[in-house]
């Protein structure tokens, strides 16, 4: 049977070639000038990750261990490749050759529209669906902020459910073909709370096939078709082995895995996992974005309510332009949100059609998705049922930032929108359009006329600003809500005036796509536009980042070993110095559990202790032992040379101590390694090592390679040797003289050895297994799945034609 091009091919170009314009015409600067996004994020990984990327590009290999960010820790989570490793060229292809990481958001359209079209949704109002899923403003603001991996993670979804689907459709070989091909690509940029929301979305999906079809179908067959989704599945696990063995053997020692100190508890706090929680009322943006103010700091019109007040209470006309160009608009519940998450009036006016219009699977499942993940995004405004959720569910204390979940209802609605229009166009019925309608319409009408009866607009932050500016605020933070709400309800009877008239047969089905893609296209493109412009373009924000100062250049002349910890930037948040220097500092989300420790129990402290003395003029290097014993040669407290302070008391790379101080908990260690003197004395855990003793001679650090270090000592007495390097107990091997030795684990985290007496070659070498044995086998399976691809799409095109 012959191709019908017109019928069978040319809508499906026509929509790949819109999406590839949109992103084309929307990042232009990318595409045309080669300009990259302002991604603070992504500069302090860029920060972290230096040192990986050099080595990577000067030898072609993997740096498996990195020391510039928090003293040293695996490489996994800061930048890993594989050699052989086809997914960067799948997604060259699959992309078009589109700049990261707006790929992701062209490759999200594409799978949207698959999976679209898989629910039997006629292309036209696919191409709106896509749209809608891929520019709403969750998607936007990720983008802005830098998180790169998140807005891939979320826009593979789509092609990971059209698998899931396809495979329930019959097309079994095809729909495991993408769920493998989706999976893999989503676990290669390792979003674990993004792949969790897909297991959660997947599990309902299945949940609500299996009551539909189980008496239609039989036992049998749905668990054919679930055998080959597993088999998908572990294609997809397979083509990322090594990226997961060496996740899951990290995860155990970060700040996601078990507490070690034994007072604490397993995973994040509580606290610190719902810090981002979604107001209840801040759902409302999904139907008026301006609702509670838009972003933290949003300029507002020329003549606003402020500007007056400002105005009239004599403050400089300098002032007043600074503070209206980003003034505190927001006065939701969020300490701080980059704007508000919306994905369009009409596919939420859409989506509620679906109450009256969608199939009830479609409308049980994905209603179901939509409003479980409002709820999880509510986090500890919905207490009871999110904290219950958090203690039981396996590894659900892992994630953080649960205002995360709304990326995963700006998924569904456009999904449940899209059916609920198709079986509506199908039926011709007016009913369901009248009832959506007059609900969602009359809602933001409201907002729009009446908002002020029922809202105060008063945010937490106004206590800061004098009884008039605030007042002026509340008053802007009115007038933003009611434009906003008028300009939906615009939106929303222009997309109800186009449905009626194609209910009706007064237009075609060209007529109410193209309408609904331009009238979607606009709402979405006059909101990102406030976040997301062509200021966000810079053609190389990192090289005036990172640009040197006269302070590092002073600190870059010592050849030595060392590291810096600079007071310009969060020890925990900021990984400028890692981009030249081992820092005790960084910038990463999984950074090793006792290295946390450290940083709260004993460094912060100390660090307070020592800027305090130092402001009064005595620099007490001395009282600040921990800090000393991470060999930190360099205090960086400015951009001048004169702004280095260099500390007489680092402890260097490995000395040996006089005394061993035994302790049988971590909580006792934590506690004495900041009372002892870090020179002289050493905390041993006996209850894991045993007795060490106490040693004398010296100790030189000979050689430093990538993940390799050699020492020669001269040992007068044996006993323990202290390294300034972090333990890390899996895949670390020490050598004395060729032999290999037990690495013991001192001063809460450093490594040390017991050396005995003599001259002695020690050598420390990391060679994780978790990463060298899954090279081959993580190739294979990549293989597998593109052949398994070319298998699906062929078979499935016989089989029709």
């Amino acid at each position: 049977m012959q191709l019908n091009f017109q019928k069978q091919i040319l809508p499906h170009l026509i929509g790949v070639g819109i999406f590839y314009l949109l992103i084309v015409f929307y990042f232009s600067p990318m595409v045309f000038d080669g300009k990259v996004l302002f991604q603070g994020d992504i500069l302090q990984w860029e920060g972290s990750a230096t040192e990986v990327l050099d080595y990577r590009a000067e030898t072609g290999e993997q740096l498996l261990w990195t020391n510039s960010t928090f003293g040293g820790m695996p490489a996994y989570f800061v930048s890993l490749e594989f050699p052989g490793d086809i997914t960067n060229t799948l997604i060259k292809i699959l992309t078009l050759g589109l700049p990261h990481p707006v790929s992701g958001l062209f490759f999200g359209m594409v799978g949207m529209y698959i999976l679209l079209l898989s629910f039997r949704v006629r292309p036209l109002l696919a191409i709106v669906g896509s749209i809608a899923f891929a520019f709403n403003t969750f998607n936007l603001l990720s983008l802005e902020a830098g998180h790169n991996a998140k807005i891939w993670a979320v826009c593979l979804i789509p092609i990971i459910l059209a698998g899931i689907h396809l495979a329930f459709e019959k097309k079994r070989i095809l729909g495991t073909a993408l769920l493998a091909l989706g999976l893999l690509l989503q676990l290669k940029f390792n979003h674990l709370q993004i792949t969790y929301y897909t297991l959660i979305i997947s599990v309902i999906y299945v949940i609500v096939r299996l009551v539909f079809d189980w008496k239609k179908d039989g036992l049998p067959e749905i668990g054919k078709t679930l055998g080959f989704l597993v088999l998908g599945a572990i294609l997809a696990v397979g083509g990322n082995i090594g990226r997961l063995a060496t996740a899951l053997e990290y995860s155990p020692y970060s700040t996601r895995g078990k507490a070690t100190i034994e007072t604490a508890s397993a995973g994040l706090d509580r606290e610190y996992a719902f810090s981002w929680s979604n107001g209840k009322l801040e759902t409302m943006t999904l139907l008026v974005p301006d609702f509670y103010g838009g972003g933290s700091s949003t300029p507002l019109p020329k003549n606003s309510a402020t500007e007056k007040a400002l105005r009239s209470n004599g403050i400089d006309p300098a002032q007043i332009n600074g503070f209206v160009k980003g003034a505190p608009t927001y006065w939701g519940e969020q300490t701080f949100t980059g704007g508000p998450i919306y994905g369009g009036v009409i596919l939420v006016f859409l989506a509620i059609l679906g109450i009256w219009a969608a199939p009830k699977e479609s409308l049980y499942t994905f209603g179901a998705v939509i409003v479980l993940f409002i709820v999880l995004s509510w986090g500890k405004h919905f207490g009871w049922f999110n904290y219950l959720l958090f203690d039981i569910l396996p590894g659900y204390n892992k994630f953080r930032a649960v205002s995360m979940a709304l990326g995963i209802t700006l998924f569904a609605i456009p999904i449940l929108g899209m059916i609920s229009l198709e079986r509506l166009i199908q039926k011709g019925d007016l009913k369901p359009l009248y009832i959506a309608g007059g609900i969602v319409g009359g809602l933001v009408l409201l907002l729009a006329v009446a908002s002020g009866a029922f809202l105060r607009f008063e945010s937490p932050n106004d206590v800061n600003l004098p009884d008039w500016l605030a007042t002026a605020m509340q008053t802007d933070r009115k007038a933003m809500l009611s434009a906003s709400a008028w300009k939906s309800f615009g939106f929303l009877a222009a997309s109800f005036v186009l449905i009626y008239f194609r209910l009706k047969n007064k237009i075609s089905d060209i007529i109410l796509g193209s309408g609904l893609i331009a009238l979607v296209g606009l709402d979405l493109w006059t909101i990102n536009r406030q976040y997301l412009h062509s200021d966000s373009f810079q053609a190389n924000p990192g090289r005036e980042f990172f640009a040197e100062t006269p302070a590092e250049k002073e600190i870059g002349s010592d050849p030595g070993y060392f590291r810096v910890l600079s007071l310009t930037e969060s020890i925990t948040n900021g990984a400028r110095t890692s981009y030249r220097f081992h820092s005790l500092g960084g910038y990463n989300g999984a950074k090793l559990r006792r290295y946390q420790d450290l940083i709260e129990y004993q460094i912060q402290p100390e660090l307070q202790e020592f800027i305090g003395k130092a402001q009064e003029g005595n620099f007490d290097w001395n009282g600040i032992g921990v800090i000393n014993m991470l060999n930190t040669k360099y205090l960086l407290a400015g951009q001048d040379a004169n702004a280095v302070f260099q500390n007489p008391e680092a402890n260097g790379p490995a000395w040996i101590p006089s005394t061993i101080v035994p302790v049988t908990s971590n909580e006792e260690e934590i506690q004495k390694v900041g009372e002892i003197d870090t020179k002289t004395q050493a905390t041993v855990n006996t209850e894991e090592f045993g007795s060490i003793p106490a040693g004398s001679g010296q100790i030189t650090l000979t050689a430093t390679e990538a993940d390799k270090i050699t020492y020669q000592a001269e040992m007068d007495q044996g006993g323990l040797v202290v390294f300034s390097e972090i333990f890390y107990p899996v895949g670390w091997t020490a050598t004395i003289d060729g032999q290999e030795a037990e690495i013991i684990r001192t001063d809460y985290l450093l490594r040390g050895l017991s050396v005995p007496a003599g001259s002695h070659e020690i050598v420390f070498t990391f060679a994780p297994s978790s990463y060298y044995s899954t090279k081959t086998p993580m190739i294979i399976f990549q293989y597998l799945i593109v052949l398994s691809l070319i298998g699906g799409v062929y078979f499935s095109w016989k089989k029709e034609n």
